[in-house]
């Protein structure tokens, strides 16, 4: 994947309509009893999963290798899967989670977050350029430092754009926890960074 696709991709809203998550589950039901239908959702929704993988990885072969392994393993579980009024990509986030954090633990390694510096700018809330370039650096090695669980939180709410309930499912942790990490991190980058990060999310 391209530097260009993969940043174009990082920037595509993936907020969907209580509508088109209803129509949605009609495809998963159908998936159930159908890999045709299934490979629909494959299609829909790779490159997003790819992209979430590849940016805890930051190995193109691995991220693939991963990704890969998720949807066989959502293909092998279909039948396990209950609607909850989610887009049907939360269960698939959720098992690219669990997925990367097995690896690292089977590797006794820590989880790699390649944070794009050029997504970081669009999120900063800085009317001054020249500000926003100072900080920049260090912006980005702070959010490398922080603990894991903080900034899955802030990578499912900024980059991959998902409500409070969609993170707590994937991260299967109760709502209010992740509002909670989201809001200490934010504070913590604003204490150290007099920056504000621009949320105009859903709660």
């Amino acid at each position: 994947m391209s530097r260009t696709n993969f940043l174009n991709l990082l920037a595509t809203p993936l907020h969907m309509s209580d509508e088109a998550i209803q129509q949605e589950s009609v495809l998963v039901e159908l998936a159930k009893k159908d890999e045709v239908a299934f490979g629909k959702l494959y299609d829909r929704y790779f490159d997003g999963i790819y992209g979430f993988v590849y940016r805890r990885t930051d190995e193109e072969n691995l991220a693939g290798d991963i990704t890969s392994q998720v949807f066989l393993k959502a293909l092998q579980n279909l039948k396990k899967y209950e609607f909850r009024g989610l887009p049907f990509s939360s269960w698939l986030y959720r098992i690219a989670s669990n997925e990367v954090n097995k690896y690292y633990r089977k590797k006794n390694r820590n989880v790699v977050f390649s944070l794009e510096e050029e997504r970081i700018r669009e999120i900063i809330d800085e009317k001054e350029e020249d500000h926003k370039e100072a900080h920049m650096s260090l912006l980005v090695e702070s959010l490398n430092e922080m603990k894991t669980s903080v900034v899955e939180v802030l990578e499912l709410r900024f980059f991959e754009g998902k409500n409070f309930k969609e993170i707590a499912y994937i991260l299967d942790i109760s709502e209010s926890g992740a509002k909670m990490r989201t809001y200490r991190a934010l504070e913590q980058l604003k204490e150290n960074f007099n920056i504000k990060i621009s949320d105009n999310g859903e709660a």
